[in-house]
Parts: C-alpha cells; structure tokens; sequence
C-alpha cells in the first residue's frame, strides 16, 4: 500500500511562504541508478539483447545512469564485457560489493575484504569519484558496524552511492521470471501496469516525504535493478515519469545535491537516504521498517493473480 506523507506546514517556517512554494511546486528530478547487473539470471529470450536493451533505451532518453555492480554476477569475461559496454557508453559503474550479501551476516571486517575484492575484478572500469552501494541498502544494526564502515569507505576513497526512491522491482521481476518458468505462455504485458503503478507511488511517497523533511525538491536516485522487468517496460518507466511532470537528470546531476552528503545516524542504518533522514529527525511516526520489501508487494500481486 503506499504510504502518503502528511504534509506539515511548521517545516518551512523559517522559510516563509517562498520556501514552502519552492517545495511543492519545484519540478521533481530523477536519475536511474541499476544495481547488481545479474545478466545471467534473466530468462531467454530476453537475455542475450539484456545489455543491448537497457543500453538503448538510455541512449534514446539521453540518460546517464550509475550502475552498481555485484562481482559475483559478472565474474567472467563475459559477464565483464557487459560492464564493459556501459563503462564505454558514459555510465558510472559503482561497487556493490563481491557477495552480495549483508554487512551483519558478514561481519565486518568479511564485507571489507569483499569490497576490496569487487574493486580487484572491476579494476579501471570503476568510475572517478568512487561510489559505493550496499546490498540491500542496509548499513549495519549497530553503531560500530556502521560507523566502521563509514570509516573504512572514506580511507578507500568512496563515496556513499544512496538511494532516496526505494522500490521492489526485483520481486516484480522475480515473481514474473518464476510464472514464466511454470507457464512459458504467460502474458508478460500483465506486469506492465501493475509495475508501473508501484514505481510511481514509492517515487511519489518519497519526493513527499523529502520535500516536508528538508523543505525543498530534491535529485532523486531511484533504485531498480538489471533484470527482467526493466528489460521490458524501462522505456516505459522513463516515459511515465515524464508524462508525471519530472525531469529525468544523469546520476552526476543527481549525486551533485547537496542531500547526498548528509549522513543519518539512524540505528540499524541503511533504507532510503530519505528514510533515514526522516526517521533520525524524529517528527515522522508512521515510517514502516524496512522502507520496502515483498510482503508489502505479495497482497498486490496476489489479488492480481500475476
């Protein structure tokens, strides 16, 4: 279900009229950011042109993404061609870490070492300033995970690759890989508008909750990730922001704003920058933890029969 901010008028009081105008007429901004690049775990026939695809449709729309590469899923050369392809077409790559797994079930100084090993196999075609994403965007549940993280990413040289639109189109996309496998006639178009739909309610309920948090627009950065769904209906999603009235921005736009140098002291850490921020603030009692997840997606889907 999606969560609609409530709107408080008290948050823009230093800024006056001018200020709370800025926030909710401000045209709203969006970079793509594309996490893991798990090529291999998308059916045929759409895996082969998977790359090619999801390259095209960000030449058409004149984006700049950042992708976020989990080593494990491009470990060979193959799989590095691919990043390759992107490095070379002008997006950003990021590291997401070897494993892909959580720093908690780690440990820290295991995460560290993965770390070091994605940088190894990605070697040049990681981008200049570096950015870093964590796996499922969680930081740590306690403060010395955290905080020895956050001190580990700076003496490397990298930079906190955060999310503020958060979203679970991996388990739209993993739910229509599974029906295929057990019905390869399934009408995949039936994904179309129900996908659609859950981006731009997360996308809405963020840009919300950041403009009543800071009192300004924002440049977001949504998260989706290199799988089926967005093979199919990318061009769509971009399409549909437009047609929503925001502008789509390259991910250097996006990490340019000053939002991205905020760091929130929430405990466990992770979720959304714009979660976080809203929950460290304290003035939002209705944040649902985690910020997103399949069983709120499960009943949509379910009732849909998709």
């Amino acid at each position: 279900m999606v969560q609609k901010p409530t709107w408080n008028r008290r948050a823009f009081v230093l800024g006056g009229a001018s200020s709370l105008l800025a926030a909710t007429t401000a045209q709203p901004q969006v970079a793509v950011t594309i996490d893991d690049f798990g090529w291999k775990q998308i059916p045929e026939p759409w895996r082969s042109r998977a790359s090619s695809t999801l390259l095209g449709t960000l030449r058409e729309y004149k984006l700049q993404a950042a992708g976020f590469v989990a080593g494990k899923r491009v470990d060979s050369p193959e799989g590095l061609g691919i990043v390759k392809q992107w490095r070379n077409a002008g997006h950003w790559i990021g590291n997401h870490t070897y494993s892909h797994l959580g720093i908690d079930s780690m440990g820290l100084a295991a995460f560290e070492s993965d770390v070091l090993r994605n940088q190894t196999l990605l070697g040049e075609l990681l981008t200049t300033p570096r950015y870093f994403r964590f796996p499922m965007l969680k930081e740590g549940e306690t403060a010395p995970v955290r905080d020895g993280m956050r001190a580990f990413l700076k003496g490397h040289a990298y930079r906190n690759g955060a999310v503020t639109i958060d979203a679970s189109d991996w388990y739209y996309s993993d739910r229509l890989s599974d029906r295929l496998v057990r019905d390869p006639g399934f009408d995949w178009k039936r994904y179309r508008e129900p996908y659609l739909k859950h981006i731009a309610g997360r996308a809405r309920y963020y840009d919300g909750l950041a403009a009543e948090l800071l009192g300004r627009k924002i440049r977001h950065t949504l998260l989706i990730h290199f799988n089926l769904i967005n093979v199919l209906f990318l061009a769509d999603l971009l399409e549909q922001f437009r047609q929503m009235g925001w502008r789509l921005v390259d991910a250097s736009t996006a990490f340019a704003d000053p939002v991205f140098a905020r760091v929130p002291s929430t405990i466990p850490a992770g979720e959304s920058l714009v979660w976080a921020l809203a929950k460290e603030s304290g003035r939002f009692s209705d944040l649902r933890y985690p910020g997103e997840d399949d069983v709120y997606e499960k009943p949509i889907l379910d009732a849909l029969k998709l």
